[in-house]
């Protein structure tokens, strides 16, 4: 199946390319299923633990429950998951306590480093042959798409806001 993908795209339409965004979107999907189901995560689970992980700041639960865009109570709930795997936990901030704020455990750290790293050398490997411009133009590409992505999906889940851009 790995080798289906191999071949490089000379000359790509946008329908080529949506259909090599959309296989390895498929793949990453996957990918992390594999490790969703070893660490008993539901997907929703897996996605907190993922924007917890990611967030530039520490993240509070109405944050969470805004990215996720679930009811606080389902939040919780994913929330009470988390910490009974061991793999996040709910702090007071230390400037202001009535604040709680979501830490990932080292030990969640770890398991996800060591999980995900075989994919990182895989990538390291089949990128290792492009260019410096041909990196440019892929990050290029990878951050157009996820924006074009986001916006979409931003639009699709609020229309108001969607009509607020226009």
């Amino acid at each position: 199946m790995a080798e289906l993908y191999a071949g490089v795209v000379s000359e790509a339409s946008d329908y080529d390319l949506s259909m090599l965004v959309r296989a390895l979107v498929m793949e990453s999907n996957r990918f992390l299923e594999i490790f969703s189901a070893a660490h008993s995560l539901h997907p929703t689970d897996m996605t907190a633990l993922n924007l917890i992980m990611t967030a530039r700041s520490p993240m509070t639960p109405g944050a969470l429950a805004r990215a996720l865009n679930l009811s606080a109570s389902a939040t919780t709930s994913v929330l009470d998951r988390l910490e009974r795997a061991g793999h996040v936990v709910r702090e007071r901030a230390s400037d202001d306590r009535r604040r709680v704020e979501l830490r990932v455990l080292s030990a969640a750290t770890a398991v996800a480093s060591a999980f995900f790293q075989p994919l990182a050398l895989s990538y390291s490997s089949a990128w290792s042959a492009l260019s410096a411009a041909d990196r440019e133009v892929v990050a290029r590409f990878l951050a157009t798409t996820t924006s074009a992505t986001a916006r979409v999906r931003e639009a699709t889940s609020d229309p108001a806001a969607a009509d607020e851009e226009q």
